[in-house]
């Protein structure tokens, strides 16, 4: 630590707010927010720190500035808005490939809505709507408020003197001709914005009472047409599925599943009773923390949200995040009104309610993951050249094979062998192994010595084809291992690499340095992909196996 960076951090207060580190060249790599600032940059500089992520950020500080602020949830506004802004390089920055749309009322005289995408927002435009995740669902929604609320199609009028089509057809009032008065035409913007809100029920007054005004008056063909708008929503209301009987509860509730790098966030929203939209979002990320994930996700989502606020945010994934007073204070600050934020636990509606919304965050995991071997089934050739020339391999990957060890304290230890031909997994040709040598004394590296011996020892077998690369679940000592035994079986032509979970590191036999393949590419997902199916067909052995074992 350098001598200024030192004096800065015997100054800092013990206020709230928020710290700035920044490397040797003056760029930001860090932005953090605190209770006490002097607590949590002390933290930084004077203690241990188990992830390799904090450790190497440490290495890297230079200078660190800070900001007080009056409270810890204006803390977190302020975090927020520096990250997104300086975008440092140690901060999570959630990204995938979508730009979502937005529903826009437009600022003119006679509004218009369209379907805008995020990154031409300006607030100058009018008012937002969103996001929303389905765009063909957006779309019908947009068709169906055409159908019913007559707003104004088209930016400039088509003809100077009469109206065009759409007036004609019954999807356009013409303002532009003057057969609208201002007045009428801001309580259909109203309208318009109610339905988007989730305020169906009050929509539905509103157009009884307008239906029954007009036959009072007796414009019975406008009462008609307020009649099959009235019939229309009615008809949609009932599709939708009522959650709570007789009741104007507003909530979301958010489940979120983290697999092979893939992150799945799904959030079910209820308004007035009734479960009107699903919410999917799906983030290639790197192999870290889901909580932190999930934190980031949930503070950009409420921070850009363009919806009413839900009353309350229901999710047992918030629990492992904590912080609940401060979150429901920033919530505070950020949407104008109390929101409550609830776990979702025990077996009441809150708790159903999490699990639909687990059901359907596992639904989205698993088509993510489809997509994801799909693509590599499609770019196998370049998947496949591109890790024989990271990991130096003497063979094509064609035929990739993996072992796993399972058990418990030495009981019952048994063995899987999963193949990947051609970047798909081969059921077929899955193997399951009962190991003999260690039972009742747990030794991992001898119980993959004896399953890759026996295995080996089959090669040319009819059903046992020579793999091309065997990957070992483990770090260096598991792979020089099971090089002992290849060695001493006199076998060659077949590549062996070990992976490493925690850090996701690839070790070669006889080297002491690993390789890092880049997160989020597709080799480093394929070969995560075998290890987990390895450790998954073991696993269900193993499962099976004592479900067998007689009761004492």
């Amino acid at each position: 630590m350098n001598k200024l960076l030192e004096e800065t951090i015997k100054l800092i207060p013990t206020n709230p707010g928020c710290y700035i580190y920044y490397n040797k060249e003056g760029e930001i790599i860090y932005v953090g927010k605190a209770k006490n600032l002097k607590r949590r940059v002390y933290s930084y500089f004077h203690k241990q720190h188990d992830s390799v992520k904090t450790r190497v950020l440490v290495s890297q500080i230079e200078k660190m500035e800070y900001i007080i602020t009056d409270s810890e949830a204006e803390s977190l506004i302020l975090e927020s808005h520096l990250i997104k802004k300086h975008k440092p390089k140690y901060n999570i920055l959630l990204k995938d490939d979508k730009k979502y749309p937005y529903f826009l009322i437009t600022d003119e005289d006679f509004p218009r809505i369209q379907i805008v995408r995020k990154k031409n927002i300006n607030p100058d435009k009018g008012k937002f709507y969103g996001p929303y995740t389905d765009i063909g669902a957006m779309y019908s929604t947009l068709d169906f408020l055409k159908k019913i609320f007559p707003l104004k199609q088209c930016k400039t009028p088509k003809f100077s003197n009469r109206p065009c089509l759409y007036y004609h057809i019954g999807k356009c009032l013409a303002p532009c001709q003057g057969k609208v008065t201002s007045e009428e035409y801001k309580k259909l913007i109203s309208q318009v914005e109610l339905f988007l809100s989730g305020k169906q029920s009050e929509l539905l007054k509103q157009i009884q009472i307008q239906m029954q005004k007009y036959s009072d008056e007796e414009q019975f063909e406008k009462a008609a047409k307020m009649r099959d708008s009235y019939l229309d929503l009615q008809k949609t209301l009932e599709r939708q599925k009522i959650v709570y009987e007789n009741t104007k509860l507003n909530e979301d509730i958010l489940a979120v599943l983290y697999q092979d790098g893939i992150l799945a966030i799904v959030i079910l929203m209820i308004r007035e009773g009734r479960l009107i939209d699903k919410k999917d979002f799906t983030y290639f990320v790197d192999n870290i923390d889901k909580t932190e994930y999930f934190e980031t996700f949930f503070r950009d989502y409420y921070t850009n949200l363009k919806l009413e606020f839900p009353d309350k945010i229901i999710s047992k994934d918030l629990e492992e995040v904590g912080e609940k007073e401060l979150y429901e204070d920033w919530l505070k600050i950020i949407s104008g009104k109390k929101v409550i934020i609830n776990y979702g636990k025990g077996r009441g509606k809150y708790g159903e309610l999490y699990e639909l919304a687990l059901k359907n965050a596992q639904n989205l995991l698993d088509n993510a993951k489809l997509k994801k071997m799909s693509q590599i089934r499609d770019d196998f050739n370049e998947v496949g050249s591109y890790l024989a020339e990271k990991l130096k391999l003497k063979n094509f990957p064609n035929r990739i094979e993996c072992y796993d060890i399972s058990h418990i304290q030495g009981t019952n230890t048994v063995a899987s062998m999963v193949v990947f031909q051609n970047g798909l997994p081969k059921k077929t040709a899955y193997r399951k192994f009962k190991v003999r040598l260690t039972e009742g004394k747990p030794d991992d590296f001898l119980s993959m010595k004896e399953v890759l011996s026996r295995r080996l020892a089959r090669l040319g077998e009819p059903k046992w084809e020579k793999p091309d690369l065997i990957i070992i679940d483990g770090g260096k000592g598991q792979l020089s291992s099971v090089i002992s035994i290849v060695e001493s079986m006199g076998i060659s032509g077949i590549d062996f690499v070990s992976l490493a979970k925690r850090e996701e590191e690839v070790f070669l036999p006889k080297q002491s340095k690993s390789i890092l393949l880049p997160k989020n590419s597709n080799a480093l997902y394929l070969i995560q992909r075998v290890r987990d199916e390895a450790h998954r067909f073991a696993i269900t052995y193993h499962r099976k196996l004592r479900g067998q074992l007689p009761e004492n």
